[in-house]
């Protein structure tokens, strides 16, 4: 079988990072490109197999819509877009096209956080009552991801930037239609720290209630999920309560967050799997889950700039 044949369009950090570890699978990358203007008039003469989108966030959803009008496959890095509205018509039209579309949200392929879901959603079901139903007040998550002050991915806010990556894990394990907004705030100063809360309001595991908390300016580099267990009571016996945490991330002996290759390789693997027609609905799941983070972050960072008297404390 001959390699596949792709377009590379941002050729920054990201860019060079997915380029090195598609090709260490065997993909030839034939064109570079950093804007519209360099691809455009020879996308068709190509004959490429997919496109990969690692430009700034900003430029997503037209590049990606380019290529999909054309029934080339697209990886591209979060986010998918930057409203809501764009990221539902990007996976519109691919599901309408048949053309392949996936989001890198590289947290959801961490293999720290495939492990800690498997073992949380086990917990977490054992803990259903006779009815198939959790106690009240039983359950609550914390998600931290913080990062000291960088340039890069400046062109959007904290939600559209570092928001995502977490809320793209939450709904990994609970269904979007089954989970509301409790409450969102920003910081009154600047546009770097957020916070939110959903709770889940329906279905087996209504009463989960989780807590999202962002910098891009902090002093310190966190990316951590901690899990909160209140005391469950089953016919069988007590359940004690427990809490944990776990870090999504390795440490240099500086402290510094060190990057965690797995976590790349395996979306990597993920997406040529897809191109090669398996996991296909899995592969129309995970793209509809990255646009209802799209539109859970960014609703809600508008409607909280719009009402800039925050009740941040």
């Amino acid at each position: 079988m001959n390699p596949y044949k792709a377009i590379l369009v941002g050729n920054g950090t990201m860019g060079k990072r997915h380029r090195a570890r598609f090709e260490t699978c065997g993909v030839k990358f034939i064109a570079v490109a950093d804007n519209q203007e360099e691809f455009d008039g020879i996308v068709d003469k190509l004959n490429i197999d997919f496109a990969v989108i690692a430009s700034p966030a900003t430029t997503h959803y037209a590049y990606a819509k380019f290529f999909l009008e054309r029934k080339i496959p697209v990886f591209v890095e979060k986010p998918l877009a930057t409203t809501g509205h764009e990221a539902q018509e990007l996976v519109d039209l691919a599901k309408r096209s048949g053309v392949t579309l996936f989001v890198a949200q590289s947290e959801c392929y961490n293999p720290i956080f495939l492990n800690f879901r498997k073992h949380f959603l086990a917990e977490l079901n054992a803990r259903l009552g006779a009815e198939g139903k959790l106690p009240a007040d039983n359950v609550r998550l914390e998600f931290r991801r913080e990062h000291r002050h960088s340039e890069r991915c400046r062109d959007v806010d904290v939600a559209l930037d570092l928001l995502v990556h977490d809320l793209s894990l939450f709904f990994t394990m609970f269904r979007a239609q089954d989970v509301k907004v409790q409450r969102f705030q920003m910081s009154p100063d600047n546009k770097d720290a957020a916070w939110m809360t959903l709770c889940v309001d329906g279905g087996e595991h209504c009463g989960v209630v989780a807590d999202f908390y962002v910098n891009r300016d902090s002093d310190c580099d966190v990316r951590t999920i901690s899990v909160d267990f209140a005391r469950a009571v089953k016919p069988e016996g007590a359940i004690p309560e427990t809490s944990y945490t776990v870090s999504l991330a390795r440490y240099t002996p500086e402290g510094e967050i060190a990057h965690i290759p797995d976590s790349l390789d395996n979306e990597h693997r993920f997406f040529l799997k897809l191109l090669a027609g398996a996991c296909t609905e899995w592969g129309h799941r995970a793209a509809q889950t990255a646009a209802v983070v799209i539109d859970v972050a960014t609703q809600n960072f508008l409607f909280c700039m719009r009402n800039a008297k925050s009740s941040y404390k």
